[in-house]
Order: structure tokens, then sequence, then C-alpha cells
């Protein structure tokens, strides 16, 4: 089984990315992973052309595609995402927006294949867990529309640095356990 977990913040060596690094080495035993950074793909905003409503094609070419395979290949996938503003970061909102040729609420549209899980990881600086909820309904719909399976999700707060990582590493692994 194909596993992708997808880094959304744009910081390759913070918070998110040590959690998921240690998702990643949790699951290796078990899965064929594949992690990425929101930060390894370049695309731009959506224009609301709607063209892919009716084409089911953006009329703008770069690595949506190329992250969308990914989703195509992978039997699960885990976001995990930091709160920018009590919701996801700019870049991975945009790449949702650009998503829509694969939304299933317009016909034509394009599909990934079926039976795949979806899981969220949302983290935050503070202990508000309302804005971790936020985070997680996002990716839920997200997911919906492009008919995964949502799963589970782990909320982690008062997360703000790396080294904050570390005393919430259990809750981590035994998220794992649940995939």
């Amino acid at each position: 089984m194909k596993t992708l977990i997808i880094n959304c913040s744009p910081v390759r060596s913070g918070a998110t990315a040590e959690i998921c690094r240690i998702i990643a080495g949790q699951l290796s035993g078990r899965f064929d992973v594949k992690s990425v950074c929101i930060d390894d793909y370049s695309f731009a905003y959506c224009k609301g052309c709607r063209s892919c409503h009716t084409t089911a094609e953006c009329i703008q070419h770069d690595d949506v595609d190329k992250l969308m395979s990914e989703f195509a290949r992978a039997d699960r996938i885990i976001v995990v995402s930091p709160s920018y503003w009590a919701d996801v970061p700019g870049q991975f909102k945009a790449f949702i927006d650009r998503c829509t040729p694969w939304c299933n609420t317009h016909v034509p549209h394009k599909t990934i294949p079926s039976g795949k899980k979806g899981y969220a990881v949302a983290l935050r600086t503070g202990s508000n867990m309302k804005e971790c909820e936020r985070i997680t309904g996002t990716i839920e719909h997200f997911y919906g529309h492009l008919e995964i399976e949502f799963c589970g999700d782990l909320s982690l707060t008062s997360v703000e640095n790396r080294q904050d990582v570390e005393p919430r590493k259990q809750e981590i692994i035994d998220f794992c356990n649940r995939i």
C-alpha cells in the first residue's frame, strides 16, 4: 500500500516537517511511504475562469497535475497542516482551489482512483482546539470532493517549534497505529 504524506507548510525544517518525519518513520514498516512538501511544487492561484467546469482541464499548466498524480498513486493520504490564521496555509489552500477539475460537484470532472483513505493532522501554536478543528474541516471537505474517505485526524495544540514536537511524539505514534 502506498502512503502519501504532505507537509502543508512551506517550512521544510519546522514542527510540521518534524511531525511528517515521525509519521513517515512509523508507517514505513507497513507501507510504501512518500513524503512531499507543498513547497516542492510550483503552481499559480485559481483564476476563477470556470473553464474546468466544462472541460475538466485547467487553463494553467503547472505542478498541480504533478501533485494530483501523487494523490492518484497513493492508497492513503495524510495531510499535515499548521495553522495560518486559523486555517490551512495559503499555499495549500491555493492547491485546493486549483483542484476544481477533480471536484465532484460538476460534470465533466477528472477523477483519481477510488478507495483512497485520507487522514489529517492539524497543529497550532496556541491552546485553542477550535483552530485545529477548522483545519481538519477544510481537509475533510477537500477529501470529500475528491471522493477520498476521511478516516481520522490528530489535533496538536501548543506546538510552535520543532522541539515542541518531541513531548507529543506518543500522540503521533498512537495516531499512526490507527492508520
